[in-house]
């Protein structure tokens, strides 16, 4: 799996879907400052990569949650992947929403799963978890069983981790904060002196500024 997952890591770095600058930071929708920007949607724009990432979402699902009987998105950054997932996997497929719908029939979770199923949900990128655990939550208080998550990418931040481990929630993803920087720093894409920098802005990014 780290060969994967390093493997995964170049591929976002080439088509740069992620992004390090540490010293032009980026201010993130939470009003964050980081160094550090990833959107993993533009592997959907490539043939290959997106077949690859398929696979490895579906390989993990088969590896960690065999018991999965269907597949939950998080809108909207997981809906695609979620969708190939489950359509490799044959399996019933929703996405969850961040908030109802403000019009018809105000839906939070779009789609039709079998009564009680065992659902997987499919993940883009985590932060703190915060937007991931509500789908968990979402999908908890319809009467279905989550028994896990699996992502293409994870920050790693503490928060998030503890989150996690306060829901319950057993998290799996494709590649990590760690191996991108070592394969960032292999290929020269950032310096050495600059790795401090981002170790420093992950132990507490909400208070990083540059």
């Amino acid at each position: 799996m780290d060969n994967f997952k390093k493997a995964f890591a170049k591929r976002l770095l080439d088509i740069k879907a992620i992004k390090l600058q540490p010293n032009d930071p980026f201010t993130w929708a939470s009003g964050w400052k980081s160094p550090f920007y990833c959107d993993n949607r533009k592997t959907l724009s490539y043939p290959d990569l997106r077949s690859f990432v398929k696979q490895g979402l579906t390989h993990a699902v088969i590896t960690h949650f065999p018991e999965a009987n269907a597949v939950a998105g998080v809108a909207t950054g997981a809906i695609a992947q979620g969708a190939l997932v489950a359509d490799e996997l044959a399996l019933p497929f929703c996405y969850v929403r961040s908030k109802p719908k403000d019009h018809g029939m105000g839906n939070l979770i779009e789609g039709t799963l079998p009564e009680k199923a065992k659902v997987v949900v499919v993940e883009d990128l985590i932060s703190t978890g915060g937007s991931s655990l509500k789908a968990v939550e979402a999908l908890r208080e319809a009467g279905f069983e989550v028994v896990g998550m699996v992502a293409s990418y994870t920050y790693g931040f503490p928060v998030a981790a503890e989150a996690f481990d306060a829901a319950g929630v057993k998290l799996v993803t494709l590649t990590d904060y760690e191996n991108v920087v070592a394969i960032a720093e292999e290929t020269g894409y950032i310096q050495k002196e600059d790795i401090e920098t981002l170790h420093v802005w992950r132990k507490d990014p909400a208070n990083w500024r540059k």
